[in-house]
């Protein structure tokens, strides 16, 4: 497996914690390119923004996002994006680095942009946002990916996917 960084920018900043849940918010300037972390196959694709805000959190939070199943078998998940690449849609395949949209502030992104990135088993493939938001800390393979580090979240996700029965 090869792994890519997810943003493709000198200036990436972010947290090693998430509010909520285990995902992490990677703040950078709007109109970079957001990448696929590994090669793999596209399982969702949000094209609109239908986002309301003051609603209850559910899976139009992320605005314009794309999910993918890595061949690794772990699904990776970006969302705020401003642009999701033209020809990037569910059933497409994809290899580690390319292009997947372009990083904005759409969704519930408090008008700061940024890529909310989260890392879980792909449980139902679609529909099961609070699944695919992230449960795993993606910190540490973030930390790796971007001094080209492969450091691999197959085991991580495997065994949490064990305890919960994909409950998140």
């Amino acid at each position: 497996m090869k792994y890519t960084f997810p943003v493709k920018a000198s200036n990436v900043d972010w947290h090693e914690t998430h509010s909520k849940y285990k995902a992490t918010d990677l703040f950078v300037d709007c109109g970079k390119p957001f990448l696929a972390t590994t090669s793999g196959v596209v399982l969702e694709v949000s094209l609109k923004d239908e986002y309301v805000k003051g609603r209850p959190d559910g899976p139009l939070n992320g605005g314009l996002s794309v999910s993918l199943l890595g061949d690794d078998g772990v699904r990776y998940y970006g969302s705020h994006l401003s642009r999701v690449q033209s020809g990037i849609k569910a059933g497409t395949r994809v290899e580690s680095g390319q292009q997947l949209g372009i990083t904005g502030k759409t969704g519930n992104a408090n008008n700061v942009c940024h890529v909310h990135y989260g890392i879980s088993p792909a449980c139902a493939k679609t529909g099961d946002w609070e699944v695919r938001r992230g449960v795993v800390w993606p910190y540490s393979y973030l930390a790796s990916w971007r001094k080209g580090g492969q450091k691999s979240p197959v085991a991580e996700v495997a065994s949490w996917k064990k305890k919960t029965d994909c409950k998140a």
